[in-house]
């Protein structure tokens, strides 16, 4: 069962299930609003080469697309992959097994009322699913499976694949991919992938959820961010066939497994010992994307058009609509990032028409950050007067680098109002060091 591998000790130790914390996303009526909205680049994953090369985004006047006009759009062409799948599924003779069907009782037909005449009219019946093909074996309807991922880079006698969970709903609908640990020290993503993935009853989903919580499993298992040949995966996408090994992975889980997709969530943490605020990176130009955003609760959203090579710029130059989810920091298990990481899921899924649940949204803050680095400017030990997601005020004292010889103290200050969206832990720094990061409210012209 999914159950039995996601709590075996040796992958998963002390994974933690937490309560929530995050910025909340626009509502309902303000997703609605064609009203440009000004927003600045930002950099993934926040290592020190990605906010040196952070500048400001061309144009930064956008109009988020409605809704309704998005839909009228069609199927991304990634749903065009389940064709093609389906062809495949008819020539695939293995039947994955289904290993995490759990008995739910009937929900109960509601009473009809005595001396009510009135016709009801049935609800269209919704389509049924059909199987489905991926990795060379056949999900049925109805049912969810753990398969195995390898990208044939190991001996062979020492390979060890990846395990993907797949849930194949009884109802047609979209597929969606969840991908944690691309970094091998981004422990975070692993478990609001599992909790997700456990979550679902595939006799009530519409659609397919595929979640692969590890990428990286070198990496996970040497507690490293990298592939054994120190380069980061998430620079390589969507890879080649005859590049590095960076390269070979990232293709066979482009070519296998996302391409396989219509929605893609891909789940980090902050770097280099920084803290994220729990928030999307998301391409807001695009306007398939920036309606995917709507449906996540409680999480601020970063404009940031990507850089070559991270899967999120690969899946979406595929026509796959990709945010990037970033939560807490690496080399942690933290309950609330992953509470508030479950639960902005939960309401994609349920936005999405996957699954039908009483769901409530939390209170609408803004959720679309200009956003700069603040750099200390002398070495020391770092020690912070701030809280991660706390409000600040231009001038405001944010903490101070002490010199442990001469005992002199820095003070660091925020350059505008805003709030801090990532920061770094308190640590030893040198001189230039980005210690926070602060996200200003975009500018809405006319309110």
């Amino acid at each position: 069962m999914l159950l039995k591998w996601l709590r075996n000790p040796s992958i998963l130790a002390g994974l933690a299930i937490g309560t929530l914390v995050g910025a909340y996303p626009a509502s309902a009526d303000q997703a609605k609003k064609t009203t440009e909205i000004l927003v600045a680049e930002l950099a993934e994953d926040e290592s020190v080469e990605d906010v040196e090369n952070s500048e400001p985004r061309k144009g930064a006047r956008v109009k988020p697309a409605r809704k309704e006009e998005s839909d009228q759009k069609g199927e991304p062409s990634g749903a065009a992959q389940h064709e093609s799948s389906e062809t495949e599924a008819e020539k695939t003779s293995k039947v994955a097994p289904n290993i995490d069907l759990k008995e739910v009782a009937p929900v109960p037909e509601s009473p009809v009322e005595d001396g009510v005449n009135e016709e009801i009219s049935e609800p269209a019946k919704p389509e049924k699913a059909t199987s489905f093909s991926l990795l060379g074996s056949e999900v049925r309807p109805g049912t969810s499976s753990r398969l195995a991922w390898s990208p044939n880079i190991q001996i062979a006698g020492l390979s060890q694949p990846t395990p993907v969970l797949v849930v194949n709903g009884v109802n047609q609908g979209p597929t969606l991919c969840l991908t944690g640990a691309i970094h091998g020290d981004e422990l975070n993503g692993i478990e609001i992938v599992r909790r997700t993935m456990y979550d679902l009853n595939p006799e009530k989903v519409s659609g397919r959820v595929v979640g692969i919580p590890i990428v990286n499993l070198p990496g996970f298992q040497q507690g490293s961010r990298y592939l054994p040949d120190r380069r980061d995966l998430n620079r390589h996408f969507p890879g080649s066939p005859n590049g590095s090994l960076a390269d070979r992975i990232a293709h066979s889980l482009f070519e296998n497994v996302i391409r396989k997709c219509d929605m893609l969530v891909d789940i980090h943490t902050g770097s280099q010992k920084r803290t994220n605020l729990p928030q999307l990176r998301a391409d807001m130009n695009n306007p398939d994307v920036a309606a995917l955003t709507r449906g996540f609760d409680r999480m601020a959203v970063v404009h940031s058009s990507g850089s070559p090579g991270m899967l999120r710029t690969a899946a979406v130059e595929a026509g796959i609509r990709t945010v990037t989810m970033e939560a807490g920091e690496s080399h942690r298990i933290q309950e609330h990032q992953i509470d508030a990481g479950v639960n902005s899921l939960t309401s994609l899924l349920e936005k999405e028409g996957m699954i039908s649940r009483m769901f409530v949204w939390g209170d609408p803050e803004p959720v679309y950050y200009d956003s700069n680095w603040i750099r200390v400017e002398h070495g020391g030990i770092l020690f912070s007067e701030v809280d991660l997601g706390a409000r600040v005020s231009e001038g405001e004292v944010l903490g101070y680098v002490a010199d442990p010889i001469t005992n002199a103290q820095h003070p660091i200050r925020a350059i505008s109002k805003g709030r801090i969206i990532g920061m770094a832990v308190d640590q030893v720094v040198m001189a230039g060091f980005a210690a926070y990061h602060v996200g200003t409210e975009a500018e809405v012209p006319g309110e």
